[in-house]
């Protein structure tokens, strides 16, 4: 019988510290649905100590999901583990992620600790959170430039103290394959009480071997995985939660291992993922790259239409990629419309068909062809952001004499008054975004913009991500639509909404 490798998602926790990536708590539970989807086992919602905004969002997590256990991180102290507690209190299957960095230089120039000093927090720590908690995972932050010695003992004595998951990091992606598998063989081989816990392992990917380790520390023992979904993260990001499952289902054969991953749903997960958080998939991304199944060589293209497994190892649909299909017209119906939902693998509640036939109705009059990418894009486009602060409500635009260009912007406020903002700029979206800044009184500068098509055609709806930078932080926004330029203002927009929810959550904690 083989045996079971779980899957910890950290795309709420990790993920978020992604520069630029800032989800708010609609956009979690949301992810959160999708990765239950998936079949993910554990979901990281997120530090339950960072802010109060970050305790509701993990606490909204855990009353959203019902298959997952959910969990929230904490440092190693009282108040962190408190944090997690009152976050959770009342909720069913959830647990906790208790944290201690164990290498050497992080013992001298971060902690100022001693071993037996980290021993002696670490174990304070997992026996306090033993206490409210039944999982309860430890990990030793940056194992993998720890002595195995020292890992040896801190795992024993938490293990004495109440973990029920020890996780050893590679945190700086700084190991190799075969340095991993040690590090895992050493501590099943002489470690007390190693049979009682699960062990797991937790890759960054910045020397490019993050899926490589993960998979030497699955075949050296580990039965759980940590990572994010489109490989992001801080720095190089994590190891990409996909490659894993995709792998361990093909290659069954010699890993002999089973997850409880759903392959079908990842197309779908990536691409959420990669809208609300603005990160694009690159085309030649394993397993969910536009590319990845895609075949330009003569050679490849004559093998694959005779028989797609000379050169496909693994099928489009069997990762949830489903051919483009023109599905729908202007004189479509609702039931047509959820029915093309229904086939495409997405359930759609009365309300969520009612609201987006409306968008649809409105896409369908200005977009001779609709195709699946469309309807999907609608779906996945919250009508919650009209309740934000601000929301784009129209331009207009002047060619002046020098060929710059100069915008006049109307902005809804919440409040339903309309602000003006006009300005000049050397190009239509350098006006706008100029007018928008001037019109709210905001200093902002853009550091990156991009605008990608969500289905073929010259009317294609238009995907816009904008990402700026304010007081030092870095904040992302989006937008769709058919008009490009409404869809610009409209995500440079949402981008401000974000710095504006989190400095009012600033001053709420100020206030408190």
């Amino acid at each position: 019988m083989n045996e079971r490798v779980y899957f910890f998602d950290t795309t709420l926790r990790d993920g978020e510290q992604t520069p630029g990536v800032n989800l708010n708590q609609e956009e979690k539970v949301e992810i959160a649905l999708r990765l239950e989807q998936l079949g993910i086992d554990v979901i990281e919602a997120g530090f339950a100590a960072a802010s109060p905004g970050d305790a509701a969002a993990v606490r909204a997590v855990a009353n959203a999901v019902t298959k997952p256990l959910v969990v929230s991180l904490a440092r190693a102290n009282k108040g962190d583990i408190d944090a997690v507690i009152n976050a959770f209190a009342g909720i069913e299957n959830v647990g906790i992620h208790v944290f201690i960095a164990t290498s050497p230089i992080h013992r001298e120039k971060k902690l100022f600790m001693s071993k037996e000093e980290v021993i002696k927090k670490a174990v304070e720590c997992v026996s306090y959170a033993a206490q409210y908690f039944k999982h309860v995972e430890f990990s030793c932050e940056d194992a993998t430039r720890t002595e195995l010695e020292f890992l040896r003992e801190v795992a024993e004595h938490v293990i004495e103290a109440g973990a029920t998951v020890l996780n050893f990091p590679d945190t700086v992606g700084y190991t190799t394959p075969e340095e991993y598998a040690q590090l895992f063989q050493y501590i099943l081989e002489h470690t007390k009480g190693v049979e009682n816990v699960r062990l797991s392992c937790h890759c960054h990917d910045d020397l490019g071997l993050a899926a490589s380790n993960s998979i030497a520390a699955i075949k050296a023992g580990a039965l759980q995985v940590e990572g994010c979904v489109n490989g992001i993260g801080e720095r190089a990001g994590n190891v990409a939660l996909e490659e894993v499952a995709a792998l361990l289902e093909t290659r069954k054969d010699y890993y002999q291992k089973e997850t409880g991953i759903n392959l079908t749903e990842i197309a779908k997960t990536s691409k959420l993922i990669s809208r609300l958080t603005g990160i694009s998939v690159p085309p030649n991304k394993a397993v969910i790259g536009n590319n990845a199944f895609a075949h330009s060589s003569g050679i490849h293209q004559d093998g694959v239409i005779k028989d797609k497994t000379t050169y496909e190892i693994l099928k489009p649909e069997s990762v949830g990629f489903v051919e483009t299909k023109l599905v729908l017209g202007k004189l479509s119906g609702r039931n047509a419309l959820k029915k093309r939902y229904e086939e495409l693998g997405y359930s759609i509640t009365p309300e969520q068909l009612k609201e987006v036939f409306t968008k649809y109705k409105e896409l369908a009059d200005r977009k001779k062809e609709i195709f699946d990418e469309d309807i999907i894009a609608l779906l996945e486009t919250k009508s919650g952001e009209q309740s934000s602060t601000y929301t784009f409500k129209d331009l207009s635009l002047q060619v002046l004499a020098n060929k710059d260009y100069r915008a006049f912007v109307h902005i809804l406020k919440e409040d339903g008054n309309v602000i003006e903002g006009i300005a000049e700029g050397n190009g239509p979206i350098d006006a706008i975004y100029k007018g928008i800044d001037q019109g709210l009184n905001i200093k902002a500068e853009l550091i990156d913009y991009k605008i990608k098509s969500i289905s073929r055609g010259k009317d294609s709806i238009g995907e816009v991500f904008v990402k700026i930078k304010h007081e030092e932080a870095l904040y992302q926004g989006r937008a769709i639509h058919v008009d490009i330029i409404f869809a610009s203002a409209s995500a440079y927009i949402d981008a401000i909404n974000r710095v504006v929810s989190l400095q009012s959550s600033y001053a709420a904690e100020i206030k408190n």
